[in-house]
């Protein structure tokens, strides 16, 4: 099997790639810039014009499709006319499959970039390829991140109420080579972590790793989005799910430093 993985130069794309070849796929990589590697066939695409993305998909047997632009202007550009023109350029190779990566909630959290995935994984569905989507909590490195801007003026400050299940990406990756080699779902699977976390059990065991004594300062977030993150929108009772916790992951980054 031959996989063009899109996306491949991201956190979840170094994890893809190195599980793609564990398990002795042959990979194709897109970056929009130079890329060079012993073990990867690098391609340069851009999704947000559509320039290379014919040659990508030649004589290539599926896709993970992993690349977007959460941030900026692109959102939509790259997220949905983008997938639009790789699902076109695919379905002309034959390509046989693709894999979409989402997240959990995107049809229920009013959040703008949701929405712009929400209608990406539209697009995978009404397109001429076999696919499947598999929609992923949050990654731990995306709360941790959150947490340290949050405190940048001092106190932590979040909704306490709001429930988290942060998965690896290792283990998100090993999901998604599975769902490559079982073929096409023609629907959406979820994806999570073990444990499911109210926001203020997250940032006490995120003091508590860095040995901060920054207080965890309430700020209620208003309306749908609020009622949502509180209700478990980010959060899914799927199964199977990831086995690396929030503590492993604290462990992992900040184990015993005492950092503040």
């Amino acid at each position: 099997m031959k996989v063009l993985v899109t996306g491949a130069s991201g956190h979840l794309g170094h994890a893809v790639l190195g599980r793609l070849r564990e398990d002795g796929i042959n990979v194709r990589a897109t970056s929009r810039r130079p890329r060079g590697s012993s073990d990867v066939e690098w391609v340069m695409t851009d999704l947000a014009t559509g320039d290379g993305l014919a040659e990508a998909v030649t004589g290539v047997d599926a896709v993970l499709h992993l690349a977007s632009s959460p941030r900026g202007r692109q959102t939509h550009q790259v997220d949905v006319l983008g997938t639009r023109r790789l699902v076109v350029a695919a379905g002309a190779a034959g390509v046989r499959h693709i894999v979409y990566i989402s997240i959990v909630g995107v049809d229920r959290v009013p959040i703008p970039y949701y929405r712009h995935k929400l209608a990406a994984e539209q697009v995978i569905a009404a397109g001429p390829v076999p696919w499947s989507v598999l929609r992923a909590t949050q990654f731990p490195q995306f709360l941790d991140e959150l947490l340290t801007a949050s405190a940048r003026l001092g106190p932590v400050i979040g909704d306490r109420s709001v429930l988290a299940q942060p998965v690896d990406p290792g283990e998100v990756a090993a999901r998604l080579a599975a769902r490559l080699t079982a073929g096409p779902l023609g629907g959406i699977e979820e994806y999570g972590g073990p444990q499911v976390l109210r926001f203020d059990e997250a940032v006490r065991a995120w003091r508590e790793a860095r040995g901060s004594r920054r207080p965890l300062l309430p700020v209620r977030i208003p309306g749908r989005l609020g009622r949502e993150l509180r209700a478990g929108g980010l959060v899914t009772e799927a199964l199977p799910r990831g086995v690396r916790t929030w503590a492993d992951h604290l462990a992992d980054t900040y184990g015993g430093t005492g950092r503040r």
